[in-house]
C-alpha cells in the first residue's frame, strides 16, 4: 500500500487483524497467517512473484 494515506493502512490493518491475519499495534505488524494474507490479496500478488520467480530462474 505504498503512497496512501495512513488511515487508508490503518483500515486495511484493523481489516487483516480482525480476520486473525496479522497482529498490528503501534505501527508493528506481526504476521499470523501467511495463507490468510494470501488469500486476501489481489491478484497482482501472484502477478508479482510469477514473475520474480521467472526471472531468478533465468539467473540460475
Amino acid at each position: 500500500m505504498l503512497g496512501v494515506r495512513r488511515s487508508a493502512v490503518t483500515i486495511a490493518a484493523g481489516y487483516l487483524q480482525q480476520q486473525g491475519i496479522i497482529s498490528y499495534n503501534r505501527g508493528q505488524i506481526k504476521l499470523l497467517s501467511r495463507a490468510g494474507l494470501e488469500q486476501s490479496s489481489c491478484q497482482c500478488y501472484f502477478t508479482v512473484v510469477n514473475n520474480y520467480q521467472k526471472t531468478l530462474a533465468i539467473y540460475k
